[in-house]
């Protein structure tokens, strides 16, 4: 096999160096034509991204969990047009492959379409597949592109394409490496069957957003051909290398403005796929000095038996979500904006596993990686003129539920409901809370489907769908809330259900500057309620979350949100779907006494939060704070905290003598560094 090696793929994360042509072409290019020419660019993505989203059939690509790129001929990264940002760095690494692999054999021609989902040779985890062809104009390769989405069936030993109970690659799934799967713009026959095999729990879904990706990878390019007859090849091959030029710059410069310095973050989890225990998911140490940053994950626990591992590139990626939303966010989508960071991986670990690593849930075990490069590059920038784009973390959760069986049009499906996890809590703002409901923090501009869509969609009845109360960060600015659905098996005998998260017991993201980390998130049902009946009993026929938890409407069960695959027979409670809140930003003492108010009235924030956290004194017949009673709350709070106080040395001794449980040390490597007790042995 020839799977690429690590310092291969951080290799190809870098821009090729110029050509003396490229050089040549990019010094002719006219001011004013260059900046038409980008936002050409951007328009022929936008184009593509729309049609893409148009053209899938899975939930999570009509949701836009997708992104449309142009590579130059090298296979640098020009420009994206992305709903989630989780790609837009990574695809290069597959194309140099190809470029390298076969060349001479299969050959690179027009017409020609390559695929691949396997994480080994560059990708995330299986279940995100990215169909890539070449752009000739005439005899001359002038660049590639590429279209990438998360289809939900992988045809692995459980629905979803995430299996949970996965603990080699072997359980996944297809795996494809980089291959040639049509010739002459059309796809290989054999190839659709194969897909129909692998999907066969949900063939139209697999096989529809096949051909919508190797459809909107071959619009792009024939807009890129377009612009070569319209503007010339050399216009072409000089505008990329432009762009690429300029990126880097831009990037370069970012960095130059923030102070040298090392920032560190580190972040735990509760469990990886079923096994329960302690993980430290990420140990960030994160130096930046002049215009160059190094990110280094010593100390990250070791790989596990269980789907929760990622490769390298995958955890790059994950951290391209955050820093092109809030830090490049002014710069193309490009492999050059990333060409001043390096990274540092130990072997062996959850974030650079052994070849045989299960990572389909690749994306579950990076939410450590993606809420510690929150905090560390909040805190360099917070100090510089970009103090107000510092954020506390996503909330980073994941929640994502996996439903299956045959529908009540007689339709097999397996899925994941987007609504969930792209209706997540923004993290806390440096100068206002966090977005409620805000989105899916692997996919910024996803978009979470009406009820009455779930509904007509899958065999289920959503009573009810509202904000989670308390779910957000607590802080000066407190981080969104998340949502709450109510989602019970209907029209059908039964349906088969599966729930991938790993924060019921601890929470990952660090919040910042004193603020709160999001509560924990449970797996809810109610035991033996029938909804249908529910329904009838209810006054109006309407439920909401606090009525729930109150036990209301029935025996609340509470389990780790993390489920295998289970039976839901009908009207009966498949879950109840928890999206998390944000993480908060500042001292909850220091939070204006207006916004607590109109969280209580909106429902947003609790009274026993209000009083416990906040410290104010809330009137609920005249739903109002008393500011006097209020300040008196917190001066004694304030007092409180500096009695309990203690020199930092003398904390340090004291915590530095503590260690948790051996029984829950199991995933987490030798305390306390985290280093490998031996290897992890898979069949």
């Amino acid at each position: 096999m020839s799977i690429p090696t690590l310092d291969e793929k951080l290799q190809a994360l870098k821009v090729t160096p110029a050509s003396t042509y490229e050089r040549d072409c990019a010094d002719r290019l006219t001011r004013g034509g260059y900046e038409i020419a980008v936002q050409r660019t951007a328009d022929i993505l936008d184009e593509g991204y729309e049609i893409f989203m148009r053209s899938s059939r899975s939930s999570m690509g009509v949701a836009g969990d997708s992104i449309v790129a142009m590579f130059n001929a090298a296979g640098d990264l020009v420009n994206a047009s992305a709903g989630t940002y989780l790609h837009a760095i990574i695809p290069p690494i597959v194309i140099k492959y190809i470029i390298k692999n076969y060349s001479e054999n299969p050959g690179i021609k027009d017409g020609d379409i390559f695929y691949t989902n396997d994480a080994l040779y560059g990708g995330i985890h299986n279940p995100d597949q990215v169909a890539i062809t070449p752009v000739f104009f005439g005899v001359d390769l002038v660049g590639w592109t590429a279209a990438l989405s998360h289809t939900t069936e992988t045809g692995a030993k459980e629905p979803g394409g995430m299996p949970v109970s996965a603990t080699s690659r072997f359980e996944e799934g297809m795996n494809l490496p980089p291959m040639k799967i049509g010739e002459n713009f059309r796809i290989n026959n054999d190839i659709i069957e194969l897909f129909r095999a692998f999907g066969i729990r949900a063939e139209a879904n697999v096989t529809v957003d096949l051909k919508a990706r190797c459809t909107t990878a071959d619009r792009v390019r024939l807009r890129i051909v377009e612009m070569c007859e319209r503007e010339g090849k050399d216009f072409v091959v000089g505008l990329f290398r432009r762009m690429l030029d300029q990126a880097e710059k831009g990037a370069r410069r970012r960095l130059l403005s923030w102070p040298d310095g090392t920032f560190r973050c580190v972040t735990f989890s509760d469990a990886a796929g079923n096994i329960r225990g302690l993980i430290r998911n990420c140990c960030m140490t994160m130096k930046k000095k002049a215009d160059g940053m190094t990110i280094d994950f010593t100390g990250t626990s070791p790989e596990n038996l269980s789907s929760y591992n990622a490769h390298p590139q995958a955890v790059v990626g994950h951290l391209a979500n955050y820093i092109y939303e809030y830090v490049f966010h002014d710069l193309p989508i490009s492999s050059a904006s990333f060409a001043p960071i390096d990274f540092i991986f130990p072997e062996a670990s959850c974030l650079s596993p052994t070849e045989r690593a299960a990572t389909s849930n690749a994306v579950m075990i990076c939410t450590g990686a993606m809420s510690s490069v929150a905090n560390c590059l909040s805190r360099a920038r917070f100090s510089t003129v970009e103090w107000g784009q510092a954020t506390a973390s996503m909330g980073n959760g994941g929640n994502a539920t996996v439903i299956a069986g045959l529908s009540q049009w007689d339709q097999p499906f397996a899925d994941m409901i987007a609504y969930p996890i792209n209706t997540e809590g923004q993290g806390a703002r440096s100068c206002c809370d966090g977005m409620d409901a805000y989105g899916f923090p692997w996919c910024a501009f996803g978009r979470a489907p009406d009820v009455e869509a779930i509904e007509n969609e899958f065999p289920m009845i959503i009573p009810f769908s509202q904000h989670w109360p308390d779910s957000g960060g607590h802080g000066k600015f407190r981080g969104g809330c998340g949502t709450a659905q109510f989602w019970a098996a209907h029209h059908v005998p039964a349906l088969y259900f599966m729930a991938i998260a790993d924060n019921s017991t601890i929470q990952t993201p660090q919040p910042i500057f004193g603020g709160y980390a999001p509560p924990t998130v449970p797996g809810l049902a109610l035991k033996g309620t029938k909804v249908n009946e529910l329904l009838e009993q209810i006054d109006g026929g309407q439920l909401d979350f606090e009525g729930l938890v109150k036990g209301h409407y029935g025996e609340l069960v509470t389990e780790p949100f993390g489920r295998t695959t289970r039976m839901i027979n009908a009207d009966e409670t498949v879950t109840i779907g928890l999206s998390t809140g944000g993480a908060g930003f500042g001292d909850p003492l220091e939070r204006d006494y207006n916004s607590i108010e109109k969280d209580l009235i909106a429902g947003l924030t609790s009274t026993e939060t209000a009083e416990n956290i906040y410290k104010v004194s809330w009137d609920p017949a005249k739903r109002r704070i008393n500011p006097d009673k209020s300040e008196a709350l917190r001066t004694q709070a304030r007092a409180t905290r500096l009695a309990e106080g203690v020199p930092y040395d003398e904390f340090e001794t004291g915590w530095l003598k503590k260690k948790p449980p051996e029984e829950i040390l199991n995933i987490y490597g030798a305390w306390p560094n985290a280093e490998p007790l031996g290897p992890v042995i898979r069949p």
